[in-house]
Parts: C-alpha cells; structure tokens; sequence
C-alpha cells in the first residue's frame, strides 16, 4: 500500500463530488488514460484533475472536433525547416514509436491524439550532436480556430541535442508530445508559449529516459489566455536523470496551470522539479500541481520538487499544490516545497533607499526571484526571450 507524505497533505484542499462528499485521494497512477475519445468524458469541472481550471471557457478545446483547416489557410502553420534531414516524416496512429511512450491522461489530449492523423516525426540518431537548436515554430492563424497537433521525438543513444517548439499568434490549440530519450543520450526540449491574449492552449508532454540518460524539459508561458501543460516522466531503466524547469508570468484575465508528474518506476534515477511563476494584475491565475510517485521498485532514487510564486498586484492568485506518494522507504531522498508570498516591501524599501528609483528596484526584485531558475535552463536563446518579456510586462505595470 502506497504512503501519501503528510506534508504534501497539507497543501491539498479535498475535492468534492456532486453531492457535497468528500472525494478520496487516489493515486496517481490510477487515473485513467485512453486512445478512446468515449473514455474520457467531457470533464465538468469537480474532477481532481480538473477543479482549478476554468472549465467554462474550454468548450472549443475539449469538443471531438478536427482541426478547422480551409483551403490554403489552415487553422495553425507549422516551421520545421531548421530540423532538416532529422524530420523523419509522419507517424499514424498506432504506428511505433507513436503511442509507445504518450497515452492521452485528460479530454484534451485525447482529443489531440484522435484528431491528429499524421503526427510530425523528429528522429536524432544515435550518436548525433547537434550543434544548433533544433526549432519547430506553431504558429496560430485565428481566435478560436480549433487545431490538433501530435509530434515524436526520438533521441537515439548517446545522442546530444536542444529542440524548441515556439507557439505564437492565436488558436484554440491541443498538442500532444511523445519523448524517447535514448540510453546516455543528452535531450532538453523548450516549449515557449507566446501566444496572443485571445489564444488556449491545452497540451500532455510525456518522455521515457532511457539507461544513464540525461532529459530536461522547460517550460515558459508568458502568453495565451488560458495554457494548461501536463509534463510527465517515466524511466526505462536504471540511472536515468530528469529535470523539468518552468517559468510563468500571468497578467489580467490569463490562467496559466502546469502540472507534472514524474513516475519513479526504476532504480538509482533522479528527479528535480522547478517551477517559479509571477503574477499581475487583478484576474491573474496561476496553477502548479507537482505530482511525484516512487514505486516499490524505484530503491535507490533521488527526487526534489519546488514551487515559488510572487505576487505583484492585489487580486491575482495562485495555486501550488506538491504531492509526493512513495512506497518504498529504500531512496537517497525525497521532498518538495512551494510557497506563495506578495512582492516584498521591505526590499523595495531597502532599494529606495539607496537612491534607486522605484521602477528600477521593482525590476531588480523580479530579476532576483527568477535568477536561480534562470540559471538552471543555461540556454541563451530562452533565457533571452524571457528576459526581454518580464521586462516589458514590468514596464506595462509600471505605465
């Protein structure tokens, strides 16, 4: 029997069901996944997985619906020049390795899968550094406009390599990520959410990591009206390492949720979860939910997750929810924190003080709750683009 860690107990309201009861804690490995739309219902909004999002505001997204192409103007353009000869082509469904790693967990990753007839394929072979990221750019062409999306990325053994999937304009936007990290290979993958204000993104990434394999996923949302990523990990065998990095800036009327979890299945693997977010203005929303399961299996793993958000402005709120479930007491180590605090007078006081204007000290402080995760992404062109968005959300609350 599974041993949910009180502390994590402390930072979970129960849910409840239609008629007022209390809804039991289930483990994460219970919930169900499907390649079948018919099983898994439309969600109604009391769900666990589903009771911090605006369910209300999802109708385009959740529907079993095909991408809204027209002639010569589809829903959504996909860039995948700079992959080059590593764009293996298309998978079906049920075409190996799609479906070998991803099977959809919620409404939205169903409906990605089975609207989704061919499913973009990005082989690295083994051994292969690339020098350069590797870039796919989604690019939403209309509010509203529905659109599916499925990609594969394999990673071949002792393999090195940085791909980025860059998301702009507008959409109603599901996509799905299927990963297989290959033994001693070296994988991050970026997802960069820019969209516009009037876009919604829904999207389930999962990865594999294969023997002495190293995997890094971050993830930076900075725009969009509602993104709500699902970021998982297993391992296939022993000595794995996974780190999973996220970065979020929420404004007015944006709900930015990011979930992840990492399923310990294997010994002597790691594990480190960090997510800092900020947030401004008065409908702003934000929702972490950190999910960690440690298998009677999995001895000898080392697992951390962490939540930091900040609060800028009265009226913006955020959820932060760790959960760490473990069923073998033979590990290196386990924990998590999260904390949610308001944006620090003291300091800005301190600043002021010192002769530095308000708006340069209200900089300052936003640049130092973000620098230790900034440090850990280590890659120029992410640690650019966000820079250069929280300096310009600063400068508009500071208009």
């Amino acid at each position: 029997m599974s041993l949910l860690a009180q502390e994590s107990k402390s930072h979970v309201d129960p849910a409840t069901s239609a008629s007022g009861s209390t809804i039991p804690a289930q483990s994460r490995a219970e919930r169900l996944t499907s390649f079948d739309v018919a099983d898994i219902p439309m969600p109604h909004g009391r769900e666990e997985e589903w009771r911090f999002t605006p369910i209300d505001r999802l109708a385009g997204l959740l529907t079993d619906e095909p991408t809204d192409d027209r002639d010569g103007d589809p829903a959504v353009s996909f860039d995948v020049d700079s992959l080059g000869d590593l764009v293996a082509g298309t998978l079906a469904p049920g075409q190996a390795p799609r479906g070998s790693v991803l099977v959809p967990a919620d409404r939205g990753a169903v409906v990605a899968s089975a609207n989704t007839p061919e499913a973009l394929h990005v082989k690295i072979p083994a051994d292969h550094v690339a020098e350069q990221p590797l870039r796919v750019n989604v690019h939403g062409n209309g509010a509203g406009r529905r659109s599916n999306a499925h990609y594969v990325l394999e990673a071949g053994a002792h393999s090195q390599a940085l791909v980025i999937f860059d998301h702009t304009g507008s959409a109603d936007h599901t996509g799905n990520l299927e990963v297989v990290v290959g033994d001693g290979a070296q994988l991050t993958v970026v997802t960069l959410q820019r969209w516009d204000d009037d876009a919604n993104h829904l999207g389930q990434h999962d990865a594999v990591v294969g023997r002495d394999a190293a995997y890094k996923h971050i993830a930076v949302t900075l725009g969009g009206g509602i993104v709500r990523l699902n970021s998982n990990v297993s391992y296939a065998s022993v000595g794995g390492e996974a780190t999973l990095l996220g970065v979020y800036y929420a404004d007015s009327g944006q709900h930015f949720e990011h979930r992840s979890f990492v399923d310990h299945n294997a010994p002597r693997g790691t594990s480190l979860v960090t997510y800092k977010g900020a947030l401004q203005g008065e409908t702003a929303r934000t929702v972490w939910v950190g999910d960690v399961l440690i298998r009677a299996e999995a001895e000898g793993i080392e697992t951390y997750e962490l939540n930091r958000n900040l609060i800028l402005t009265d009226g913006a709120r955020a959820d932060s929810v760790p959960n760490l479930e473990i069923e073998t007491g033979e590990i290196e180590g386990a924990g998590h924190a999260s904390s949610t605090g308001r944006f620090d007078d003291e300091q800005l006081f301190y600043l002021r003080s010192r002769g530095i204007p308000e708006k340069d000290a209200r900089r300052l402080v936003v640049r130092g709750f973000f620098a230790d995760i900034i440090s850990k992404i280590g890659v120029p062109e992410v640690i650019e683009t966000l820079m250069e968005a929280i300096e310009a959300e600063l400068a508009q609350a500071g208009e």
